[in-house]
């Protein structure tokens, strides 16, 4: 009987891109312009600068470009750098289920790879629909978080993967990749836990790395673990995930890329439909009036962020960002949630503080079915006085089930890369990422400059 891996493997050799609908290749389309976009808005961060540091120390004429230079490196290191870019600001796309995710991380991968290999923009399309697929399958079929893991231990299978898919693995190939990934890059959670570090950034990226890294080595005709999902020792029994033996892959155009969201604001995506519901209220609150915010939230929500000490006097941009109490008042006193409100200096507001002490997030049972076809929020503003406004969003903004327009994507992608490329370059790339089926060069694309500093 074929292995988990097995299965895999065989779907991804077999999977073609005529296969691939048309709302599946523009889907495609808009999640490398924002992927591109939020790296371009996270360019000159520490972890940004640092990790491109790391890869251009490193010269490979035949391989893939660091995004904003026309340095090419090998793409694990490419991945590495322009993955950690694209997961800086939190604003990269979502996928809810069992375990959250961001499968837009597969992306730098993708492109790295197929970048190495010479191949076109088709094939990178092709291998982003299978990373996305493999990833937020696994997603549905088992929460990591449960049981102190973190999502990105899943990543390292999808980037193998679609690694594998690009370097044209057979069968067995592929599912060596899939056992030499998965037996050595188990994560831990505590990348998100308390107060959060620049590693956060960084956690999928280097999953791709070792996903890349794993193909490589299949490629080469290393073998790796058999049955590395259902074996005595393997993922399913080591990390609690059972239902890992029920992922079922796409077929006749029932792709997973299409079931995720892009978002909205940079924040945490459990946050987004707190600040959307903050955003309605707004017009109703006087800021100096505030006796009490009140979150009815999801277990999830409160989990991650909204209980930990920490998530209530933040001192770095990543413990902000997912601390839906802090995104939430500086919703009310902004009118917005951008980059700016992550500031060092806006994290010691007393403004933003002293909202932040008048905030109590709870878990509201019945709210928990509503997840995580929805994200349910329910905000109560207290004033002086006695006055209270409420209002209770599921589906923010950016959700599958209220999605951005291609308008809306690109709006957010020119106000990501204003005063990092000129506009110019920006202009070139929005219209080749609405053309990346052309492509059959893609550093005609990604070895765009940056205006330096």
């Amino acid at each position: 009987m074929a292995t988990i891996g097995r299965k895999m493997a065989t779907w991804a050799h077999r999977l073609s891109y005529d296969q691939l609908p048309d709302k599946t290749i523009h889907e495609v389309k808009r999640r490398v312009l924002d992927s591109i976009g939020t790296a371009l808005g996270a360019y000159w961060s520490p972890p940004g600068k640092i990790t491109r540091a790391v890869a251009t120390s490193t010269d490979d004429a035949s391989g893939a470009s660091v995004w904003g230079t026309e340095h090419r490196t090998c793409p694990t290191l490419a991945a590495f750098a322009n993955g950690a870019m694209v997961r800086y600001l939190d604003f990269n796309d979502t996928y809810l289920s069992r375990e959250p995710a961001h499968p837009s991380d597969n992306i730098p991968a993708a492109v790295a790879v197929a970048q190495a290999a010479g191949k076109t923009g088709k094939d990178a399309i092709l291998a982003t629909v299978i990373g996305y697929e493999i990833q937020c399958r696994l997603c549905d079929a088992d929460s990591l978080r449960a049981h102190g893991w973190d999502h990105v231990t899943y990543g390292a299978l999808s980037t193998a993967l679609l690694a594998g898919k690009l370097w044209g693995l057979n069968e067995d190939q592929l599912e060596h990749a899939l056992g030499l990934a998965g037996v050595c890059n188990i994560t831990t959670r505590q990348t998100r836990t308390g107060q959060i570090s620049h590693w956060k950034a960084c956690a999928f990226s280097n999953a791709a790395r070792n996903g890349i890294f794993a193909a490589g080595l299949a490629h080469r005709g290393m073998t790796g673990p058999y049955e590395i999902f259902e074996g005595p020792k393997g993922l399913m029994n080591q990390l609690s995930i059972p239902d890992a033996k029920n992922v079922i892959l796409g077929t006749e155009g029932d792709f997973m890329i299409d079931k995720t969201y892009i978002k909205f604001w940079p924040a945490e995506y459990h946050s987004q439909s707190a600040i959307d519901a903050m955003l309605q209220l707004r017009p109703q609150i006087d800021v100096t009036k505030v006796e009490e915010i009140h979150i009815g939230s999801f277990e999830a929500a409160v989990s991650i962020i909204g209980s930990e000490p920490e998530k209530w006097r933040p001192t770095s941009r990543e413990t902000a960002d997912h601390s839906m109490g802090y995104c939430t008042a500086v919703a009310l006193i902004d009118g917005d949630v951008t980059r700016e409100s992550f500031a060092d200096e806006r994290l010691k507001d007393p403004q933003v503080l002293g909202l932040l002490d008048k905030t109590k997030i709870t878990e509201e049972p019945e709210l928990n079915p509503a997840y995580p076809k929805g994200i349910p929020n329910h905000i109560t503003v207290t004033m002086t006085g006695g006055k209270k406004v409420d209002q209770r969003v599921d589906f923010p903004r950016g959700h599958a089930e209220n999605p951005m327009t291609d308008d809306e994507v690109i709006a957010k992608f020119c106000k990501l890369a204003d005063g990092v490329v000129t506009d110019v370059t920006a202009e070139q790339i929005i219209d080749r990422c609405l053309h990346f089926d052309e492509l059959t060069d893609l550093s005609k694309l990604f070895a765009f400059k940056v205006i330096q500093k």
